[in-house]
């Protein structure tokens, strides 16, 4: 009898399988029991009936609690209510009865929820958001890996700051101080004159103080880099990359979504072309939603929020004041107080999911800011040469899996968007 995934129990109707799982619930209706198994797979309801089932197994059935591992066999069927597929129970195995398990159907803190998340994961809702955030992560690979991108790993040890150096977490390397990786773009940079297009993915970590639903300590970003690449360039590649995200996840992961109790609609929205901006539209515009930002000050969450729920689709905002932009921008020629950055903004109030923008190639420019903030030129001096040796203009940008994952599941929080989330106050588990 073969041991299968409830997944695929439709092709085995009327067929004996094995199911291994965890019982999530178990109920009885008159003469007949019910347990709902999960197997990682999916979730499926398994039926236990006097003549059909084993003696054993009818009492078996009363030890069961919640969380206790199982393993199942019977008959695949077809519940003709709502078509799903179920399983005629006819051997019940127990591997362990679990102890009472301290997350129940009532009410939990989120404190309580959060010290807990090694058994909060087991959770439908929590397990619908990981597979969601997996298919994401899936998408990211192909979108690159069809579009000729090469993989090139960034490091996670670093002797410099990608963006500002006050946002560092800082280790002993052996006698010298190195940091944890804020990107993994000055590498991808380095790397794109071997590959012309290339992408990292990986951890990227930043020691902000911050609060918000919106910052995580530690997140992931795939960060993809191109040579002879315009600002035009990278806005139109981070359009049809969001786009061909959210086609995945709706494609691939829509029993997820309808488990989260997700908007279908306001997803199936999201086609290019996206709503574009200049920074100094998107001020004028918040003011006049009745923001209190001014021209030279970079947006804060409520300005995002504000913005983004005056549109169904995403925003490019560009051509920032480089006065708060990262060193690494070139200026827009036509007005050199502007960098030629953007940001994408992702509607219903989930602001900024992706950044980024063109790359200066001209190393005077690129000294010039360097001694200006103070950064230590000698662990620069391999970026530098970049720009000795063949630069072009070039670009590229970061989109924050996390946030991507709020947004796409309709969640509050990013705390519910990674395994195991690192926050302000938040190290365990």
């Amino acid at each position: 009898m073969p041991v299968i995934l409830a997944k695929y129990m439709g092709d085995y109707v009327g067929k004996e399988v094995t199911l291994q799982g965890w019982v999530r619930l178990k109920r009885k209706h008159g003469k007949i029991r019910f347990v709902e198994l999960r197997d990682g797979s999916a979730f499926v309801q398994c039926v236990f009936i006097k003549g059909e089932t084993s003696d054993s197994a009818m009492e078996d059935f009363k030890k069961l609690t919640q969380e206790s591992s199982i393993e199942v066999s019977g008959i695949v069927q077809q519940n003709p209510r709502d078509g799903s597929y179920e399983l005629l129970v006819k051997d019940l195995k127990i591997y362990q009865i679990s102890e009472p398990f301290p997350i129940t159907p009532k009410e939990h803190g989120i404190d309580f929820l959060m010290d807990h998340r090694h058994l909060w994961l087991r959770s439908k809702r929590q397990w619908a958001i990981l597979r969601v955030r997996a298919e994401i992560i899936k998408a990211c690979r192909a979108f690159f890996d069809e579009r000729d991108f090469v993989l090139v790993d960034s490091p996670i040890l670093t002797p410099n700051a990608a963006e500002g150096s006050t946002t560092l977490f800082k280790t002993d390397y052996f006698g010298e101080t190195a940091y944890l990786t804020q990107s993994g773009q000055l590498y991808s940079e380095a790397a794109i004159a071997a590959f012309k297009k290339v992408y990292c993915f990986g951890p990227t970590f930043r020691a902000e103080k911050s609060k918000t639903r919106r910052h995580l300590m530690e997140f992931w970003m795939v960060e993809p880099e191109v040579a002879f690449a315009t600002l035009e360039d990278v806005m139109n590649l981070a359009e049809e990359f969001v786009e061909y995200i959210v086609a995945r996840v709706l494609d691939k992961r829509m029993e997820e979504l309808k488990i989260l109790e997700r908007d279908i609609s306001k997803l199936e929205k999201i086609k290019r072309p996206f709503i574009r901006m200049t920074y100094t539209e998107a001020v004028e515009k918040l003011q006049n939603l009745g923001s209190d930002i001014k021209w030279g000050e970079d947006f804060g969450g409520d300005d995002e929020t504000i913005l983004t729920k005056e549109y169904d689709k995403p925003i490019l905002v560009h051509r920032f004041p480089a006065s708060f932009k990262a060193f690494y921008f070139k200026l827009d020629e036509k007005d050199p107080k502007l960098a030629l950055g953007v940001d994408v903004l992702a509607p219903e109030g989930y602001g900024e999911i992706v950044g980024g923008g063109e790359r200066s190639a001209d190393i005077d420019y690129l000294l010039k800011r360097i001694r200006e903030e103070g950064i230590p030129e000698e662990n620069y001096k391999w970026y530098l040469d970049l720009r000795r040796y063949g630069s072009v203009p070039h670009g590229g940008f970061g989109l924050g899996i996390e946030r991507t994952v709020a947004w796409i599941c309709g969640l509050h929080h990013v705390r519910e968007t990674i395994p195991w989330p690192r926050m302000l106050n938040r190290l365990y588990p």
